[in-house]
């Protein structure tokens, strides 16, 4: 039957591609509609795809860059919660905090800082994987990685200042 072949990658990578998704664009929203814009603009040549993988990841960065672009700013992620004195490190409600923190932080570094990130350090792909996904060269993802890492760093102490009133 065709599209069985397409049913079943979509069945099976779904959440991780929803994953990148809300990466990327930081609202659940987002990613969801990232995820079906891009599978509904594959699905027709999926068969032709060696690597939907890979393919389906720079889709997603390219059309979330396209969308910005349209929009000229910055989709908003929700606030996170404020840390009550009750949450320590290791508490489901601690972590989650600190992953809402993280995501919205992200979200501030420039796209292709974000997209540096989220490919190499959260799908854990590598340099070459990732320059590859983006289109640009190893040294690029390398400095980039290195750029971000150091901004996206900046930027978490900077919000934990703030929340701890310091």
């Amino acid at each position: 039957m065709p599209g069985e072949g397409f049913e079943q990658f979509v069945r099976v990578r779904y959440a991780e591609l929803l994953h990148t998704a809300y990466l990327l664009t930081g609202s659940v929203g987002a990613a969801e509609d990232l995820v079906q814009a891009c599978l509904l603009k594959i699905m027709p040549r999926f068969e032709r795809i060696a690597e939907p993988m890979p393919y389906l990841r720079r889709a997603m960065v390219n059309q979330r860059t396209s969308w910005w672009r349209a929009v000229r700013r910055e989709m908003l992620s929700a606030s996170p919660p404020e840390p009550g004195a009750d949450l320590e490190r290791g508490d489901p409600a601690w972590e989650f905090t600190e992953r809402t923190a993280l995501v919205a932080e992200l979200s501030r570094l420039p796209e292709r800082m974000q997209a540096v990130l989220v490919l190499r350090y959260w799908e854990g792909l590598s340099e070459a994987e990732t320059a590859d996904a983006l289109g640009c060269s190893v040294g690029t993802v390398k400095s980039q990685a290195s750029r971000g890492l150091g901004r996206l760093r900046t930027l978490l102490e900077a919000a934990d200042t703030q929340r701890s009133g310091r």
